[in-house]
């Protein structure tokens, strides 16, 4: 499904991003860990296609179809969805408002007539309830006055209206209590599919705990070190980083 091959890529005259490779199948999770300043966001970012970073080298594709020249919403509508660390406010625009005019503009640039309000009502009602999610919630201005918790909740619910191919969560735990955690990690569980992929970018172990990765990744100075499967996580948890960074220096 997602496809990084030799990727680098610099802001002004930083290098960040060293020769990133990374393969991502249909249904399957991928955690992406790594210290402060390590280039996780900055992977993130450029796959949504943050044109604040310029790409030097390498190729991204999705399903086959090169990225690199999208803009961010043609990314957005070819199903690549990224779930921001710090979402913004949007005062005066609804959480339904804001999901009807972004599911429509998306069926517009697949060549798809707009969802009947009818359907729209019953699918937001279905997704609603399977992330617990009160009705209430929906009528208020998007992510204003919303707690951390919240904001990080309404953008699984997007996730979950959206249904995109590749969804990345972008230290989607910063900021949560243990009881935010399980509910944004219990949504994300709940719309895991064979159709879909997800990677999630973290600093800490404990989001694992709750949405168990297939792979999980290492990235350091800008380049994946090391991968392994779930138990890397624990490891990291045990021993930090130091030790990855002492087997690449020896």
């Amino acid at each position: 499904m997602l496809s990084i091959k030799n990727l680098h890529a610099s802001i002004g005259d930083k290098e960040i991003l060293k020769g990133i490779n990374l393969e991502v199948k249909a249904g399957e999770i991928h955690a992406i860990m790594g210290p402060n300043g390590a280039g996780k966001s900055t992977l993130a970012s450029i796959i949504a296609g943050n044109e604040n970073y310029e790409v030097t080298e390498g190729a991204i594709s999705l399903d086959g179809e090169d990225l690199s020249e999208l803009a961010p919403e043609e990314r957005a509508h070819k199903g690549v969805f990224l779930s921001f660390q710090y979402p913004v406010e949007i005062p005066g625009v609804s959480v339904t408002n804001f999901i009807r005019t972004a599911i429509n503009e998306t069926r517009k640039a697949n060549g798809q007539e707009e969802m009947h309000a009818n359907e729209m009502l019953k699918v937001i009602r279905e997704k609603s309830e399977l992330l617990e999610i009160d009705r209430k919630f929906l009528s208020r201005s998007l992510n204003e006055g919303f707690s951390g918790g919240e904001k990080k909740r309404n953008e699984i619910f997007q996730m979950a209206m959206l249904e995109p191919k590749l969804a990345i969560l972008d230290e989607t735990d910063s900021g949560l209590d243990i009881d935010a955690l399980r509910i944004v990690a219990n949504g994300v569980n709940k719309l895991k599919s064979d159709k879909n992929a997800i990677v999630v970018i973290t600093h800490y172990q404990r989001l694992l705990d709750y949405i168990v990765p297939d792979f999980v990744h290492v990235l350091l100075n800008g380049k994946i070190v090391k991968s392994g499967d779930a138990s890397l996580a624990l490891e990291l948890e045990e021993k930090g980083y130091d030790w990855i960074k002492q087997e690449q220096e020896a």
